[in-house]
């Protein structure tokens, strides 16, 4: 059972991105044909005729808005796949025994910042094996979230705070 709860895009989030993107530019839907994009709305992979869109994504921007925080150049954009229109949100049930988008030998980052934005180390990750670097990451005080990346391209896959 995963021990940490992985957080998807918040709803108001998503519908500001779902009309300009955190790059500044409109949101495109699309059809998708044949599935498997990772959507970071629902944390689950699209599936063949949904309507999704690609869009840049701030991961650490509005967290660090709400808590005062300053991540200067660590807030990045970059791309996520979402709903193209509102969806149900997470459909992972609590006691789910992998994380999203979890498949055996992939590889990941974890990515480990402070209370004031700031990056305060890292971990690559080989799958499963989040659990792990979540405890790890946490057993440091300074840790206050963490982002799990993909190594490939490195988009953002999900955030998880300080239990």
């Amino acid at each position: 059972m995963s021990h940490f709860t992985p957080r998807a895009v918040e709803p108001a989030v998503l519908a500001a991105l779902r009309t300009t993107d955190d790059a500044g530019r409109p949101c495109v839907p699309y059809t998708a044909t044949e599935g498997g994009e990772p959507l970071r709305c629902c944390l689950r992979a699209a599936r063949a005729g949904e309507r999704i869109a690609l869009v840049s994504y701030a991961p650490l921007r509005r967290w660090a808005a709400a808590e005062g925080a300053a991540p200067g150049a660590y807030d990045e954009v970059g791309p996520v796949f979402v709903h193209a229109e509102e969806c149900g949100g997470p459909e992972r049930p609590e006691d789910a025994e992998a994380y999203p988008f979890e498949r055996a030998g992939a590889l990941r980052t974890v990515r480990r910042y402070s209370a004031d934005g700031r990056i305060v180390g890292g971990r690559l990750v080989e799958l499963p094996g989040l659990d792990e670097a979540f405890t790890e990451a946490f057993a440091d005080p300074a840790v206050a979230l963490v982002h799990v990346r993909a190594v490939e391209y490195g988009c953002f896959h999900f955030e998880v705070r300080r239990p």
